[in-house]
């Protein structure tokens, strides 16, 4: 029952809908933890009891934190917080990693002839979301610690808070703060909020159904089959899959977002323009942008502020000068981001890689800001030049692209080698000798995925410009915002890709 399919859309979320609305205010919260515990189900089954630990442990270390902190023991606060992330990280180790570790330290053995010493693996069960429930229950903990938020008393409002059933999937992660009183209030429904959700909703499907799953299958016949192909179809690949997963992605969370919204729960945006990008240090301002914010907040800023950070300062701007002080703190701040960002994503070399390209891409562009400014002097240019934002898009580009590329590769290995075949047999010709017509898309399917494409960038454009937003549209006149409706709810049942000859696509970060 994933959010896309018509179970959900239009079984599970409107009997939801109904359910909160009959029942009495002070119990609408119920309706809402026990639709989260039933969709978590339809998933997991059973492992919806380690959601349930999660909450009551993640509940109880925020008020142990807070009964310490009236002792104004501050050492055993750190302790019990320390104590908190430490079970809730173990717990995520274990079950997505514990293998991951096992088949490596397999391979050292082997390597140096102890095969006879392997370990064996387990087949172990992995809860739907837990990378997205357990991030945010840290942050939670984090958050009573430094007295961000007091802590809850009633068990019930934590366990909203991490099994409210549109976030239990794919995010995006909150922070207790942004939702948590909106859960529980229970406020009733309402038309407008009602009518914003459904077209949000719509605008996701639109973006996974007619352009996500399409290119599903170019992207699948290539990075399955990847040895058959190299040059330009590799590069044709790796664009097709940033675009593909940021289709996906970004309309699972129009999707995620409408369904809060229905209940008058502003949950946080995720996605900004994010091809709009003039350095990798903004795309990720960009991308995924709760996940960056999350470790903004309690990775980079606490190892910023750290007792070693400040020692490191005093003594670099003494013996080493600004510029080395700030770029091994940069790098000292950055890595354990990115090396995290790459493990939560999946236990997976390519994963881990992942995040240390772009630790390797994020510093390179500190170390290039001198420059960068000697550049502006120079030649009078700055970042409003036009022709010169031009050029640092282009560059974004090719790095996303690149990094996608190993990101989807099925091994580090094969991302590896699929690089490599960009720079030989480039081969530009494939790409309209009928090539790219045997992979499951026609020439209607192409045209289709870029008239998409299109639509969304000038609908993000305006979006961020400022001139059009979901209080806008409901402030149309009625022929204009219900032929928009309509073209939503034409363009995804005449354009979107299922039915016969169709293969259901499952949702991407579901898996991470």
């Amino acid at each position: 029952m994933a959010y896309h399919e018509v179970t959900y859309l239009f079984l599970f979320l409107p009997l939801v809908l109904i359910a909160y609305q009959i029942v009495p205010q002070k119990r609408r919260w119920c309706v809402l933890l026990l639709a989260g515990y039933a969709f978590f189900w339809s998933f997991s089954k059973s492992l919806v009891l380690v959601l349930m630990a999660t909450s009551m442990f993640t509940h109880y270390i925020g008020l142990w934190l807070e009964r310490v902190k009236e002792d104004g023991d501050k050492k055993k606060q750190k302790w019990i917080l320390f104590f908190g992330v430490f079970v809730l990280l173990a717990v995520l180790g274990y079950l997505k990693y514990a293998n991951f570790f096992v088949e490596n330290v397999n391979g050292l053995l082997t390597a140096v002839g102890k095969s006879g010493m392997a370990l064996e693996t387990k087949k172990i069960a992995v809860p739907i979301g837990i990378s997205f429930y357990t991030l945010q229950a840290i942050g939670y903990m984090a958050d009573v610690y430094w007295g961000k938020i007091p802590a809850e008393r009633h068990l019930g409002k934590v366990a909203l808070f991490l099994g409210f059933f549109p976030q239990i999937m794919e995010g995006p992660i909150a922070m207790y703060s942004q939702t948590a009183d909106a859960l529980w209030s229970g406020e009733s429904l309402k038309s407008e909020n009602l009518a914003q959700g459904s077209i949000r909703i719509l605008w996701g499907l639109f973006k996974k159904m007619i352009i996500a799953d399409r290119l599903y299958y170019l992207v699948t016949e290539v990075f399955d089959h990847y040895e058959n192909y190299s040059g330009a179809i590799v590069i044709v690949a790796a664009v097709s899959y940033a675009v593909q997963l940021y289709m996906e992605f970004s309309g699972c969370m129009d999707i995620v977002i409408g369904s809060g919204q229905m209940f008058g729960v502003r949950l946080p945006e995720n996605f900004n323009q994010p091809f709009a990008s003039k350095s990798a240090a903004e795309f990720w301002r960009r991308w995924h942008m709760t996940l960056g914010v999350w470790f903004k907040t309690y990775v980079f800023y606490p190892v910023s502020v750290s007792p070693f950070m400040r020692k490191w300062n005093k003594f670099g701007k003494k013996h080493v000068g600004k510029y080395m002080t700030k770029l091994v703190g940069s790098a000292i701040a950055l890595f354990p981001v990115w090396l995290f960002n790459g493990l939560w994503h999946g236990p997976q070399w390519n994963y881990i890689f992942y995040g240390m390209y772009y630790f390797v891409i994020l510093l390179l562009e500190v170390a290039c800001e001198p420059l960068k400014e000697k550049f502006y002097a120079k030649t009078g240019t700055s970042e409003t030049t036009g022709w010169w934002n031009v050029l640092r898009i282009a560059k974004t580009w090719i790095i996303i692209f690149t990094g996608e590329l190993f990101f989807r590769a099925n091994t580090l290995t094969a991302g590896f080698s699929m690089f490599a075949s960009i720079f030989r047999g480039f081969a530009p010709e494939r790409l309209w000798d009928g090539t790219l017509l045997r992979m499951g898309l026609d020439l209607a399917d192409y045209s289709i995925i870029i008239a998409g494409c299109i639509v969304v960038g000038i609908v993000g454009h305006l979006r961020e410009k400022k001139k059009l937003s979901l209080d806008q549209i409901a402030g149309m006149r009625l022929p204009a915002r219900w032929g928009l409706y309509y073209a939503l709810i034409f363009a995804v049942i005449l354009f979107g890709a299922y039915g016969v000859g169709y293969q259901q696509v499952d949702l991407i970060y579901a898996g991470f």
